[in-house]
């Protein structure tokens, strides 16, 4: 599984700490093992369709891959290679390092009782889908019509009677002398029509119980065979799980159960980068860099480009890596590295209201770790300020006009115009690449990766609508300068949108989420347009961006 690098990259200057993996930049050895493995990929048919040609095909989907540059025992340079989860159905590549557990072992325990739970799916869809379940159930459907009709047809004849009754106690002269046995004659005849109608309603329960019940004994049995199968499936995960044990540069060894605080999510063990270090720890090989990108064609809920880089996901490897790089010395985490505070740039400013250029890589409002942000500036700044000043915010990453409200009442006023979209925002981004149009909208349904926060998802079903129109504002160089307009304001929108392949098709540049890092994130909200809240007069706020 050890590659070798050739004689001139031997004597190479290691990196004096190995890669932070969920935010780094990508060394110039882990770029050297990189292209030898993607050559290797261009080359060689692994029974995986990647969609490399771009045709829409069936099952055709990219994989994410990793290495890992390593010093053997006897001090030679080279590198690891493992890919995330299968590859063509297949846990087992030369050249790539094996699982930490192979489940697809033939003899092994995983294929016989998968095959069990497959016997009882089986069973569960013949009895679900059976004639017998689907006669009674029909018949139990006629049944409640028939009886719910003849009771219907009583309420109405009841209707009609009661009303003859009280037209016929009006005409009831109390002077009458039977006219006690009348007025009783009536209620008689009430109650009488009020019993018949229960009893009818008892014999049609009766009856629908009984229908009921010859279909009792096939909703019994597809109900234990569900509690079965899912009993099955959760001891079966249990064990498999119990399988996954993880090494450390320290020679610890963790199972993966104790390594969440929850159940750990399915796949977790299965990426890259855990197979990487555990084979290295295995077999004596020094960790020194590593890097994970994608290969293929991105599947339509992700924003996965061909050949980028990406982060290890934190959902699946954030408590195993954790673990694994206990012993090495790591890069910090420049996400949580303390920023310095900058000063406070107002645009624009009266007796109600300011605007401020918020910078990029600097935060709206407080975070997890104690960072300078936009929201406690405004609060030095504006003391005697009451309300929640700050009316929206921008992602970290992000620049531009940011308002700010200096009473409560104010800010009321503000917010209610975000919420009902009468505010109109203008955003200025640099997109790497051509976009296929020079103006249009997208459309695409977002929702939080709940496996990779705070990464979003197109999704269909559970994501909220949101809507971006953009026009192209100039093309050199293949970078693309673009005027975007939100018409919603979801998280990560515009960077999404700019960057999926049913959006845009072009990450902005220096999107770490989505795209390739870069000096900073080239998105700026560069204009604003809104009803001033004391005044109630329309206003625009310009702030052109620094790139």
């Amino acid at each position: 599984m050890f590659i070798p690098f050739v004689s001139e990259f031997q004597h190479t200057t290691l990196p004096e700490r190995f890669t932070f993996p969920f935010y780094y930049d990508v060394h110039p050895l882990a770029l050297h093992a990189v292209a030898l493995l993607q050559k290797r990929l261009f080359e060689e048919d692994f029974g995986h369709d990647f969609g490399l040609d771009r045709q829409e095909r069936l099952g055709a989907i990219g994989k994410m891959f990793g290495v890992l540059v390593v010093q053997s025992p006897a001090g030679e340079l080279g590198y690891l290679a493992a890919f995330s989860g299968k590859l063509g159905n297949s846990n087992a590549h030369e050249g790539f390092v094996p699982p930490v557990f192979d489940l697809l072992e033939a003899q092994g325990f995983f294929r016989r009782e998968e095959q069990e739970i497959h016997q009882l799916t089986l069973q569960l869809e013949d009895l679900e889908n059976s004639q017998e379940l689907k006669r009674l159930k029909d018949e139990e459907l006629n049944i409640k019509q028939q009886w719910a009709s003849r009771i219907q047809e009583l309420q109405q004849k009841n209707k009609i009677a009661k009303a003859l009754r009280d037209e016929k106690r009006k005409t009831i002269i109390e002077s009458d002398l039977d006219f006690l046995n009348d007025l009783e004659a009536l209620r008689f005849e009430s109650m009488q029509e009020s019993r018949d109608l229960k009893a009818l309603k008892r014999e049609a329960q009766t009856t629908i119980q009984e229908i009921q019940q010859n279909a009792f004994e096939y909703q019994y049995k597809i109900e234990d065979l569900k509690a079965r199968r899912a009993a099955h499936s959760a001891d079966l995960q249990r064990r498999i799980f119990e399988r996954y044990t993880f090494l450390n540069a320290k020679g610890q060894t963790e199972n993966v159960l104790n390594l969440f605080v929850d159940s750990p999510p399915a796949g977790a063990g299965e990426c890259a980068a855990p197979k990487l270090l555990q084979y290295a720890y295995l077999h004596a090989y020094t960790p020194v860099c590593m890097a994970e990108f994608w290969w293929g064609m991105a599947p339509d809920s992700e924003v996965r480009i061909h050949g980028h880089f990406y982060p290890s996901c934190k959902s699946k490897c954030e408590p195993i890596l954790g673990h694994m790089l206990k012993g090495l010395l790591v890069d910090e985490n420049p996400i949580t590295a303390i920023h310095p505070a900058k000063p406070l740039h107002v645009i624009y400013e009266d007796d109600w209201i300011v605007a401020i250029n918020k910078a990029p890589e600097y935060l709206s409002v407080p975070g997890k770790n104690p960072m300078p942000n936009s929201l406690n500036d405004l609060k030095k700044k504006y003391p005697l300020a009451d309300g929640p000043l700050l009316v929206h915010r921008l992602d970290m990453s992000t620049s531009g006009i940011m308002l700010a409200a200096k009473t409560k009442l104010m800010h009321q006023r503000l917010q209610r115009q975000f919420v009902l979209r009468k505010v109109q925002k203008e955003y200025v981004a640099v997109l790497v690449g051509v976009p296929a149009f020079k103006e249009g909208e997208i459309k695409l349904p977002l929702r939080v990766d709940l496996d990779d926060r705070p990464r979003q998802l197109v999704c269909y079903e559970h994501g909220s609508f949101s809507h971006t129109k953009y026009k192209v504002l100039d093309i050199q160089n293949n970078e693309t300068r673009i005027a975007l307009f939100p018409h919603t304001g979801r998280t990560h929108q515009l960077r999404v949108h700019a960057a999926h392949h049913l959006g845009l098709n072009c990450p902005m540049k220096g999107d770490d989420l989505y795209g390739q890092k870069a000096d900073r994130l080239y998105l700026h909200a560069a204009k604003i347009g809104f009803y001033h809240p004391h005044s109630n007069e329309w206003m625009e706020l310009n702030c052109p961006p620094a790139f």
